[in-house]
């Protein structure tokens, strides 16, 4: 009976290991493939394999999280995109990912998604997805106060938004810095997010 027991426990434990290398490696592929991306069609080809591995790991939540990252990205130059609707695909991603872990890499990515909503026409939409994209870095802060994408987002709003306004790159400086420090500090893990610091320091170079 023992001897039973303790094959029983010995092949869980290979299966297990099995399913979590399949894993990473089709993690690893599909960042590889995100990483490589370029067209509109290459991101949702991406996010919908994303969506898979997700749909077949149930309690990952990176997967529903990179699903809805490569559908932020031709939102903000594919003038024909449906924002919207890609916008609530992405949205629907999130409620996947924090049903299995709330987080703030979640909060970044809902604020780009109400965001991209909110400039199709920003003079209407402020009130609506403006204050949505706020709210998300709000949250977001609360629930990692040093996460460097938080505040690269917030300083990107804050960059486009009009001096008389309380925007304008002098209010963004300081807020890009703090996001390069943060991400000089972060000790990075196998397959999470580790994107944005290129970005907060080239923006940071146009504040000078």
């Amino acid at each position: 009976m023992k001897k039973l027991v303790l094959i029983s426990f010995v092949l869980a434990a290979f299966f297990a290991n099995a399913q979590s290398d399949k894993y990473v490696a089709a993690m690893k592929k599909n960042l590889t493939l995100m990483d490589s991306a370029k067209t509109t069609a290459d991101f949702q080809n991406v996010s919908n394999a994303f969506e898979r591995i997700g749909d077949a790991e149930k309690t990952q939540w990176l997967p529903y999280y990179y699903a809805g990252l490569a559908l932020t990205i031709p939102a903000w130059t594919d003038q024909k995109l449906d924002k919207d609707a890609n916008s609530e695909k992405i949205k629907a991603f999130c409620d996947k990912a924090e049903a299995i872990e709330k987080n703030a890499e979640i909060s970044a990515i809902r604020n780009m998604a109400a965001t991209q909503q909110m400039l199709i026409d920003p003079q209407t939409r402020w009130q609506t997805y403006g204050m949505e994209a706020s709210k998300e870095l709000q949250k977001g802060m609360q629930l990692d106060p040093n996460n460097p994408r938080l505040y690269y987002l917030q300083a990107m709003s804050l960059f486009n938004t009009p001096e008389q306004f309380g925007g304008g790159k002098d209010k963004a400086k300081p807020i890009f810095q703090k996001s390069v420090d943060l991400f000089k500090k972060q000790d990075h893990k196998p397959l999470y997010p580790d994107w944005g610091q290129k970005q907060a320091e080239d923006m940071l170079a146009k504040c000078q």
